[in-house]
């Protein structure tokens, strides 16, 4: 399958218009529709209804192969063009929300002070968006958080050779309303939560199928979709009853109407992990290894 094929595809699909693709991709609309009929005879398969422009079945599974695979190509384009440059006066960054912390800028300010021309562009963004971000080469360095158990490495979607490294870890508690009554608990089980209200907040706290590996257990029933990255937007929506959240405890300390109340099963950390093209020079490498030398960090987990 040709991959520019295969991104029109995508996009069309993504965008459920052909004209809207057309414009997005900077093709016409009668040079799209040329690419989506030339990849349906390559297949041998209809991939879109034309009325309203949805996926057919055979699309819906296409979609799945495509965007790990245009990632893929994305990632490598990135991963050459790194070896072929100099390191860059210039640093991208990219930060979960939950990853924004006073260790990140210690570290980020060492290093500009040995390289004080260093231009720096900070983005607080979804995990996703992070983790692509950094494969495709947009990002320099991403710092990502999620739930693990103590030690582990992050659960990451497979985006290519990137090297990952443990920054810090702290326990993890679920945000309840102050008035809940579990919230004078020392200690709580997730699984004892599965049939509460839970917010749904994929950007910013534990995503809940993560929960639902985590505990076995096919509950956590979503009673809101928070799709912000605004923590204390999460938190306040936690303390006006809206559901709960499973954060890292330092995130809690201080909330008003929220109380952090720990997790005993399973046994969970909220891990942070620097990402990026691992090629050992400049300054987003020079950024991973202060976060990591960082007295109180997480144990280090290189992996490409």
């Amino acid at each position: 399958m040709d991959p520019h094929l295969l991104r029109t595809f995508v996009t069309v699909a993504g965008l459920g218009s052909f004209s809207a693709a057309a414009r997005e991709l900077g093709y016409t609309q009668s040079a799209v529709s040329q690419h989506i009929a030339a990849l349906e005879h390559d297949l041998g398969a209809p991939l879109l209804l034309r009325r309203p422009v949805v996926p057919t079945d055979a699309g819906t599974r296409l979609l799945e192969h495509a965007e790990p695979l245009l990632l893929r190509l994305d990632a490598a384009r990135a991963d050459i063009a790194r070896l072929l440059s100099a390191p860059a006066g210039r640093l991208t960054l990219g930060v979960t929300p939950l990853a924004m912390s006073s260790r990140l800028s210690r570290a980020l300010a060492e290093v500009r002070c040995e390289q004080p021309g260093l231009e720096v562009a900070v983005r607080v963004t979804g995990h996703s968006a992070a983790v692509r971000g950094a494969a495709a080469g947009e990002l320099d360095l991403a710092l990502v958080d999620g739930m693990a158990a103590p030690s582990d490495p992050l659960y990451l979607p497979e985006a290519g050779p990137l090297v990952a490294t443990g920054v810090a870890e702290e326990p993890s508690a679920v945000a309840l309303p102050a008035g809940h009554p579990l919230a004078g608990r020392d200690g709580v089980r997730l699984v004892d939560l599965g049939d509460a209200r839970w917010i749904d907040a994929p950007g910013t706290a534990a995503g809940l199928d993560r929960l639902r590996t985590l505990c076995g257990y096919d509950g956590f029933p979503v009673s809101l979709r928070y799709e912000g990255t605004d923590v204390r937007g999460l938190i306040a929506l936690v303390a006006a009853g809206h559901g709960l959240a499973l954060l890292p405890r330092s995130a809690l300390e201080g909330a008003c109407g929220v109380v952090g109340t720990a997790v005993t099963e399973p046994r969970t950390v909220h891990r942070i992990e620097a990402l990026h093209g691992g090629t050992g020079i400049g300054p987003a490498a020079l950024l991973a290894a202060r976060l990591a030398s960082v007295p109180g960090g997480a144990a280090d987990a290189v992996r490409a």
